[in-house]
């Protein structure tokens, strides 16, 4: 993908305790990164918090996280973090994420979570205004759906 083909990005500036030794950011920091982006991308569609989620009783979990670097960020570069929804299953939802700094591609990940009922201790499926929501804001890029 191209830095342009995210219908949302959200930036942010590496800090000093994000680099390790070699002065680049360590590696675990970008699944941090991914989801400052991807807390940023829900509130932006519009979809219920996690606080509000826990309240109802049904949550989103990481199911899968999946990263590849191509390149190192360094401290106090400004990073932008592309985020969009790629597919919405019966109960799961992925996401592709990309980061680049300065248009440079640094790291390119994928994240699928699952949306749970916790009284009921297994997986639900996605409510259908959250795949609404989901929908209107990728409207540029057709989310994958499956039945």
């Amino acid at each position: 993908m191209a830095q342009s083909d995210f219908s949302f990005s959200h930036s942010l500036r590496v800090r000093w305790a994000e680099v390790d030794m070699q002065a680049v950011v360590f590696n675990g920091h970008y699944l941090t990164y991914f989801d400052v982006a991807l807390t940023e991308y829900w509130r932006t569609v519009g979809l219920p918090s996690p606080i509000l989620q826990a309240q109802l009783g049904t949550e989103l979990f990481v199911k899968k996280a999946s990263l590849e670097y191509h390149a190192s960020a360094k401290f106090d570069d400004i990073l932008d973090i592309g985020v969009r929804c790629s597919k919405i299953g019966h109960t799961s939802i992925t996401f592709i994420i990309e980061i680049y700094s300065n248009e440079q591609y640094l790291v390119s990940g994928e994240m699928i979570y699952v949306f749970f009922d916790r009284q009921q201790q297994k997986s639900t499926p996605i409510p259908l205004d959250w795949i609404e929501m989901l929908d209107l804001f990728e409207l540029s890029t057709p989310i994958v759906k499956k039945s």
